[in-house]
């Protein structure tokens, strides 16, 4: 399956480091060898970085493990295909607009019978995967729902975690989105967070040979949580989310979260 990896920060942040970890997963030190991608959001604007190499071996790849981009909000995610052929439309994240709000989505996992299971009528998919034709449905869920107007966090993102919980029960669905403010995330099978905070220390890489001593790199007001598949270091605490399990981080900060439910009619 796939590996998934995001930030959410208090400051702008770049995620050189923990995604050096992870590019080593995509044909070095993991089988994730169909393509990668990256989107980091800045203000409202976002940019992507996609290639359906491995991401190992990626010149674009190393481009973003060098290139210190600063952001708040970040989404990453390595390929290993089993829905749709390997091709750049079909390289997560996924980014769509929305209530004037670029929206991204990356999944981990993989679904039965998602064509009938999760209709669509408006959101239509540009590739053939079933990840992104279950964002597609997440959207045009949405828009059912709550109409042209986006509606507060608590609302919107507990309506979210049902429809997860729903994809959920077509096979696998570790899924990651955000609007760039608020970053969701839902544990299927395997998701690890930490959130980095002062007093901070060293950490070590487990998949490359780099470490690095947040004491020099942060101030004491800094605040950044990771997601991961796995976790991508090796002496730091990391926190294994229980199946079923959603949470809600906004500026670096755990919202809210719990065990998401089916129980919302339209989900």
């Amino acid at each position: 399956m796939c590996e998934l990896l995001a930030m959410s920060a208090n400051v702008p942040t770049d995620i050189c480091f923990s995604f050096s970890g992870l590019m080593q997963r995509g044909g070095n030190t993991g089988p994730h060898s169909d393509g990668w991608g990256v989107t980091f959001y800045e203000g409202k604007g976002c940019r992507s970085f996609k290639d359906p190499m491995p991401s190992a071996h990626s010149p674009i790849a190393e481009l973003v493990t060098k290139y210190p981009m600063k952001s708040e909000a970040v989404v990453c995610h390595i390929r290993q295909a089993n829905s749709g052929a390997v091709c750049l439309e079909n390289t997560h994240p996924f980014v769509r607009q929305m209530w004037g709000k670029n929206w991204t989505y990356a999944h981990n996992g993989q679904l039965k019978d998602f064509n009938s299971e999760l209709p669509i009528h408006f959101h239509l998919p540009i590739g053939t995967t079933d990840s992104e034709h279950a964002f597609c449905w997440i959207l045009d869920q949405l828009h059912l729902e709550f109409g042209a107007k986006q509606v507060e966090a608590k609302t919107l993102f507990g309506f979210i975690a049902a429809l997860t919980a729903k994809i959920d029960k077509l096979g696998v669905a570790n899924i990651i989105i955000t609007d760039g403010e608020y970053m969701f995330v839902y544990c299927s099978t395997n998701l690890h967070w930490l959130t980095r905070k002062a007093p901070f220390g060293q950490a070590s890489l487990i998949d490359a040979e780099m470490a690095v001593d947040f004491q020099k790199e942060t101030t004491s007001n800094d605040i950044v949580t990771v997601i991961a598949t796995k976790p991508l270091t090796g002496d730091e605490t990391w926190h294994k989310m229980a199946p079923g399990q959603w949470q809600l981080f906004r500026l670096g900060e755990l919202v809210t979260g719990g065990l998401a439910s089916t129980d919302n009619e339209n989900a």
